[in-house]
């Protein structure tokens, strides 16, 4: 069963009544691969074990499992909200956010860098699938948008991704970041990579958009799901892998 010490939970200032995790690889009832609390539906598991790992995440957050918004995130920047209508859509996106206490925004991820945002009164939250190409092209920026409060009154957290010694990548990436915005050239080092590659801070490609988009309040993005095999799929390091889910919601 999924514990309290099986989960992350952000260190942030967001206020009292918002609450977040970070679910780990441990908790659940999947088989190797996927071994065990893998969120995922679309990863080859046993659907039967997936329903059982979600029906686990909505006991252990108090959610109602048809209000948690999972959905088929398809590496874009597309935004959605979120209520209690429509919370079990599943939509073609890779942010959601929500005024409504009780519907939890889900992000899933095994690399890709997942973001939570709040604002300091607790009126709207969201979370973005930030995987290379959806950061790159705005999914952060759309989310902070569609939130629709002053980006300083907002907080943002960083779940697990792959750290900055693993994520290696073409000059490609390092090209449309870049011409995005100059100062993505410091998340990028050539040290190590192949040659004509570089390794990229996915966290710290981020944080720069976060800043310029007027989010100053960021915590999280210390650890490696590359590295920590135990407690993180990975699916550059292992390929066929489940996927943790990261959620933010309001009491």
């Amino acid at each position: 069963m999924i514990s309290e010490s099986l989960v992350l939970r952000p260190d942030w200032p967001a206020p009292r009544k918002v609450r977040a995790l970070c679910t780990t690889r441990k908790g659940g009832v999947s088989r190797p691969p996927w071994n065990s609390l893998n969120l995922g539906v679309h990863v080859g598991d046993n659907p039967e074990h997936v329903g059982q790992n979600r029906q686990r995440l909505a006991q252990f957050t108090g959610v109602d499992a048809n209000r948690i918004g999972w959905l088929n995130q398809v590496h874009g920047t597309r935004v959605v909200e979120l209520t209690a209508d429509n919370a079990g859509a599943c939509p073609d996106a890779d942010a959601s956010f929500t005024r409504q206490a009780g519907v939890a925004c889900a992000i899933l991820t095994a690399d890709c860098l997942p973001v939570i945002v709040a604002d300091r009164q607790g009126s709207v939250v969201g979370a973005a699938h930030a995987g290379w190409r959806s950061l790159c092209g705005g999914v952060l920026e759309n989310l902070i948008d569609a939130m629709a409060v002053d980006p300083s009154e907002l907080v943002a957290w960083f779940g697990p991704a792959i750290g900055p010694q693993n994520f290696e990548v073409g000059p490609e990436v390092r090209a449309a970041f870049v011409s995005e915005q100059v100062e993505s050239a410091v998340a990028f080092s050539e040290r190590g990579a192949r040659p004509g590659h570089f390794f990229a801070d996915i966290y710290k490609l981020a944080r720069l958009r976060l800043t310029r988009a007027g989010v100053s309040t960021v915590l999280g993005g210390s650890l490696c799901t590359v590295y920590d095999q135990e407690w993180f799929y990975s699916y550059r390091r292992d390929g066929q892998t489940g996927r943790m889910a990261t959620l933010v919601w309001m009491n």
